[in-house]
């Protein structure tokens, strides 16, 4: 690929790149850009983080066994006081819209991804809910 002989053997067509991938990642970066770039991301990212851990760390029907040093911006993984709530909790999340809460197979529980796409007004959504399945089941 780096052998411009090659190239010129194939008219230029040894191997043609992924132009649709190039595209939509085009839109994603027009996107970003929208949103106040990279650094304004961060910070909302930084933000909605900070507000989730914080309600599942101050709350004790739910629970987050990363480290504070560790914990990723994007995907929040949590528990619930008792494991047998975690289908109704998941059937409730579901029926409000929020969706593709499982947890990762090996560490259970719930996981939360608020990956940029995610609005701030997702992770309120997600913390309403979880303050009324707590009251409610606790």
């Amino acid at each position: 690929m780096m052998n411009y002989q090659v190239i010129a053997d194939n008219g230029s067509m040894y191997n043609t790149p992924a132009t649709y991938s190039w595209y939509l990642a085009g839109l994603v970066f027009q996107w970003l850009k929208a949103q106040g770039g990279v650094k304004a991301m961060g910070e909302t990212n930084r933000r909605k983080a900070e507000k989730l851990y914080g309600f599942i760390d101050a709350n004790e029907f739910y629970a987050n066994p990363i480290d504070p040093r560790y914990r990723s911006w994007m995907n929040i993984p949590f528990t619930l006081r008792d494991d047998a709530l975690n289908s109704v909790f998941l059937e409730g999340a579901d029926a409000r819209g929020l969706l593709n809460l499982a947890g990762h197979r090996s560490v259970g529980g719930m996981r939360a991804s608020i990956y940029n796409a995610m609005p701030e007004s997702g992770v309120d959504a997600l913390i309403q809910y979880m303050t009324e399945f707590a009251k409610e089941r606790g």
